[in-house]
C-alpha cells in the first residue's frame, strides 16, 4: 500500500482502488472492548473485534490489521464526517470487513468469547441476528470520506481557537517553562530521542538503530512508546505520560517515571505507579503527554531533540481525538530550533549493500591473504612443498 494513499487528506486527490471486503460468512471468536488499544493485544488471527471507536484513526486501524482479525464491528461511526480519518481505509485495503454504526447495545449483546458470524451487514450468533449495521467499504467508504473532506475548514477553525485558548491557559509553562520537573537522568548537552507510539514509529526506530548505538541519546518514551523502545532491544531512560497504555513490564524496567497530571494537579496514573512501589515525579499540563515530553527535553537543555512517531499535520492532530492537540502546534513552535522530526526517515534512506562494495570487500580480503602468504615463512614453505609435488607428478 502506498504511504501517501494511506493519509486521509492526500487520499482525496483521486479515487482510490478500494479492495472489496468479503463480508459473507466471516466467523470467529469475539473480542470485546470499549478501548481499541486494550483490545488489540488480546486479538488473535481470525477473531472478530468488537470496538466502540468514533472516527477510527490510522494507528488503531494498523494495530488491528497487524492482528489479522476476521472482521471489525464498530458500535459507533468509524467516520463521523468531522475530518477524513484514514482508519477505515486501512481496514478496507487489508480486506477486513468493517461493520459500522451497529449501536452501543452490541457491547452488551456480544460477550467476550462468543462465537459470531458476519454476513453482509448483519452479525449472527447461534443462527440469530444479534446486531446490524453498515458494511463500510467501496463506494460507501469513498462517499463518506468525500463528505468529511468538505468539513476540514470548520475543524481548522476550531483547532485555531483551541490553540489560542491553550496559550492563554498555559502561558507560564509555554513561555517560561514553569512547572517542568527536574530529572535524575542527565539531559543537558545530550541528544534526546522522544518516542511516541504513533505513525510509522516501528520502521523509523529500526532505521535509527545506527544513530542510537553511536550517539546514545536519552531515550524518552511517551506512554506506550516505552514498550516500543523495549521491543527494539533498548531500555527507556524516562517514561512520561498518563500511564494508561504502558505495560507493567515497561514501568518496572528501571526507567525514571514522570506522570502527566491535569492542570489542577490530579494525576490518575500516579496511583498505578505507586502501587508498583515506584517513585515518580508529576508534570501538570493541559497539553498532551507528547507535548510535555518535548518541553521536558527542551527545558532541561537537550542539545538536539529527535521525535519518533509524533504528530505532524492536521489530520494526525485530529486523529488523536483531543482538543488539547492544539498544544502540539505551539510546542513545536517553541522547540523547533532543536527539533528533528524522524517521521518517514525509513522512506528517506534504507541502507543497502551495493555489488561493487561487496566485490571490493572480497578483493581486499583476497589481497590481504596473498600478502600474508608472501610474508609468512610457514605459508611459503607449504606452497613450495605443494609446487614440488605437482612438478614431480609431471
Amino acid at each position: 500500500m502506498a504511504r501517501a494513499e494511506r493519509d486521509g487528506v492526500r487520499a482525496g486527490t483521486r479515487r482510490l482502488p478500494w479492495r472489496r471486503n468479503k463480508g459473507v460468512g466471516t466467523g470467529g471468536v469475539a473480542r470485546v472492548d470499549r478501548r481499541t488499544k486494550d483490545l488489540i493485544p488480546r486479538l488473535k488471527p481470525g477473531e472478530i473485534a468488537v470496538i466502540d471507536h468514533e472516527d477510527l484513526d490510522r494507528v488503531s486501524a494498523e494495530g488491528l490489521v497487524e492482528r489479522h482479525p476476521g472482521a471489525v464491528i464498530n458500535a459507533r461511526a468509524s467516520i463521523t464526517g468531522r475530518y477524513p480519518n484514514s482508519g477505515p481505509a486501512v481496514l478496507a485495503r487489508a480486506g477486513i470487513p468493517l461493520i459500522d454504526r451497529v449501536g452501543p447495545d452490541v457491547l452488551e449483546a456480544i460477550r467476550e468469547g462468543d462465537v459470531v458470524v458476519v454476513r453482509g451487514d448483519e452479525v449472527h450468533r447461534d443462527g440469530e441476528v444479534v446486531a446490524k449495521g453498515m458494511l463500510l467499504d467501496g463506494d460507501e467508504l469513498e462517499r463518506q470520506l468525500t463528505g468529511a473532506r468538505s468539513h476540514l475548514g470548520e475543524e481548522l477553525e476550531a483547532f485555531a481557537r483551541n490553540t489560542v485558548d491553550y496559550l492563554v491557559r498555559e502561558r507560564e509553562l509555554f513561555l517560561e517553562g514553569a512547572g517542568v520537573p527536574a530529572t535524575r537522568t542527565p539531559i543537558e548537552g545530550r541528544h534526546a530521542l522522544v518516542v511516541v507510539r504513533g505513525y510509522d514509529y516501528k520502521q523509523d526506530l529500526q532505521t535509527l538503530r545506527g544513530y542510537i548505538g553511536e550517539v546514545k541519546p536519552v531515550l524518552i518514551a511517551v506512554d506506550g512508546g516505552a514498550d516500543a523502545v523495549i521491543e527494539e532491544g533498548y531500555r527507556p531512560d524516562i517514561i512520561i505520560g498518563d500511564m494508561d497504555s504502558v505495560s507493567t513490564a515497561a514501568l518496572t524496567c528501571g526507567a525514571e517515571i514522570i506522570v502527566h497530571a491535569y492542570p489542577d494537579g490530579h494525576a490518575p496514573g500516579l496511583e498505578r505507579v505507586r502501587a508498583l512501589g515506584i517513585d515518580a515525579s508529576v508534570f501538570a499540563s493541559a497539553g498532551t503527554s507528547e507535548d510535555i515530553a518535548l518541553l521536558l527535553a527542551y527545558e532541561r537543555r537537550a542539545d538536539l531533540i529527535v521525535a519518533v512517531g509524533s504528530h505532524a499535520h492536521l489530520v494526525e492532530f485530529l486523529d488523536k481525538g483531543r482538543g488539547g492537540m492544539a498544544s502540539t502546534f505551539l510546542v513545536r513552535l517553541k522547540v523547533g530550533s532543536k527539533l528533528v522530526d524522524a517521521k518517514g526517515v525509513n522512506r528517506l534512506y534504507r541502507p543497502t549493500v551495493r555489488r561493487g562494495d561487496l566485490l571490493l570487500l572480497v578483493g581486499a580480503a583476497l589481497a590481504t591473504w596473498f600478502i600474508v602468504a608472501l610474508t609468512s615463512p610457514a605459508v611459503r614453505l607449504w606452497f613450495e612443498q605443494v609446487w614440488l609435488r605437482v612438478r614431480n607428478l609431471f
